[in-house]
């Protein structure tokens, strides 16, 4: 499977998720949280969005990349954070656990680190001829 198809799928299936996410959380949970922790739950859909919508991107760019391999994994780390930083605050919103906060940063450095090895493989291959450059 391409990686466009492949990392496609998987930024639609987020973005999908983010989206009856939000519709859960708006109408099912407004009443059962309260204000702070849907806040946190809808940090998490945001985020989720955000990095789902990213991962579609970097699939659609990722045939004019020489460096295939940094992209891939730079969007394998988008993929890690949406479920490290997202799941986390999902996770805590709903069960009231404080102690899964300490996981939220681990996937704020995935997005982090993701994002720069997709800038770096972007911004490398920007003379390859495939880059229309």
């Amino acid at each position: 499977m391409s990686m466009l198809n492949k990392y496609g799928a998987l930024g639609a299936l987020y973005a999908l998720l983010a989206v009856a996410f939000g519709a859960f959380g708006a109408h099912s949970l407004k009443d059962m949280l309260d204000e702070d922790m849907l806040e946190v739950f809808e940090t998490g859909v945001r985020y989720q969005m955000y990095h789902g919508l990213g991962i579609l991107v970097v699939a659609a760019l990722s045939d004019r990349v020489s460096n295939i391999r940094l992209i891939r994994r730079g969007a394998m780390l988008l993929h890690i954070g949406i479920i490290l930083f997202s799941g986390s605050l999902y996770v805590l919103s709903l069960s009231g656990v404080k102690v899964l906060g300490a996981i939220t940063p681990l996937g704020g450095v995935c997005f982090l680190a993701g994002w720069a090895m997709i800038a770096w493989a972007l911004w490398s291959g920007r003379g390859d001829s495939r880059s229309g450059n």
